[in-house]
């Protein structure tokens, strides 16, 4: 049996209320939820408080789930936009105690891959949520741009037009293309 045809059972099973199958279709997808929300989140602490809201969301709206699209694009867009809901609350919250400290992304003790990842964390949590979201989903899940606009409720050439003006905040975030332009040989003699 498929994996799709496995979590097929698996929804039925948990639509009719069996609670072992519901168990069942979290626990195959917790880490891809987790996954999604840690990108969109950019830190582990809201990550998790997202991931625990998406499969709250997930567990109490399965009965609602229809098929019309692929369970995985159902979970992108539940886990999405349990992740922004966090994000808002977490905004609306007030501060209290010590300000945290930035991570130094030029640690030396910080293996480069490392370091370049934490550099793009900082780099997409910078960027306003309507970039954030189609970036993430398209550069770094890889899903393409019908499913981000199911997963959104937007329209296609919104979400390209949004993951273009994100990757153009990105790259001047990032600094661009660092590299100095090659050499021209000069027209005149």
């Amino acid at each position: 049996m498929s994996p799709d045809d496995r979590d097929g059972v698996l929804v039925q099973a948990a639509r009719a209320g069996d609670r072992a199958a519901l168990d069942a279709l979290l626990r195959r997808h917790v880490d891809f939820i987790h996954a999604v929300c840690r990108r969109l989140a950019g830190n582990d602490a809201d990550a998790d408080d997202a991931t625990q809201e998406a499969l709250i969301a997930i567990a109490r709206g399965i009965r609602r789930f229809d098929g019309r699209s692929s369970l995985r694009t159902w979970l992108y867009r539940v886990a999405t936009n349990a992740c922004l809901d966090e994000l808002r609350r977490k905004a609306r919250r007030p501060v209290t105690g010590l300000p945290q400290l930035e991570q130094d992304t030029d640690a030396p003790s910080l293996d480069e891959s490392v370091s370049d990842q934490v550099v793009l964390d900082a780099a997409l949590r910078a960027l306003p949520e309507e970039f954030r979201a189609p970036v993430v989903l398209r550069d770094v899940l890889g899903m393409d741009y019908a499913e981000i606009a199911v997963t959104l409720g937007l329209r296609p050439g919104t979400v390209r037009s949004r993951i273009a003006r994100g990757r153009a905040a990105l790259a001047a975030t990032l600094g661009g293309n660092r590299r100095p332009p090659p050499e021209r040989p000069s027209e005149r003699p």
